[in-house]
């Protein structure tokens, strides 16, 4: 772990298994991507108008990023403490791939005319790697002096 992210004295399971905080994300991260992608053909075939795409997006981004925060919280980034902080962080970062991914998915349903399941694949491993960076350094990140 580096010194933005306080190591604990319990790494957890997960980060004992794989070792590397980056690999933890990632693993979590597929978890948690394979369940927003559930989600979002859930809210597809629900709504049943491939027009409606975005808010298909929005509401399974907004059930699969409390699933995230729980998951990366205690799995990858074992912080304690800050609760309020970290989620409100979290949910900045996330917000910002929510927006990055409604410009990418429109412009590859609306301008590109790809079909939107695959397309949601797609924008979603893009923003599953800026993500990272987001949540490392800014959402459960913790001063060397302040853990």
């Amino acid at each position: 772990m580096s010194e933005d992210t306080a190591p604990v004295a319990d790494p957890g399971p997960l980060l004992r298994i794989v070792k590397h905080q980056p690999i933890a994300f990632a693993v979590v991260g597929v978890a948690n991507t394979a369940i927003g992608y559930g989600l979002f053909v859930i809210w597809m075939l629900a709504l049943g108008n491939d027009n409606l795409y975005p808010v298909a997006l929005i509401g399974s981004y907004s059930i699969s990023v409390l699933i995230a925060f729980v998951l990366h919280r205690t799995l990858v980034f074992r912080v304690r403490g800050h609760l309020a902080r970290d989620l409100g962080a979290f949910i900045v970062v996330n917000s910002g791939g929510l927006v990055l991914n409604l410009i990418l998915g429109t412009f590859a349903v609306s301008v590109l005319h790809a079909p939107p399941l695959p397309a949601q694949a797609v924008v979603m491993l893009i923003v599953a790697g800026v993500s990272f960076l987001g949540h490392r350094y800014f959402s459960f990140r913790r001063s060397t002096d302040n853990h």
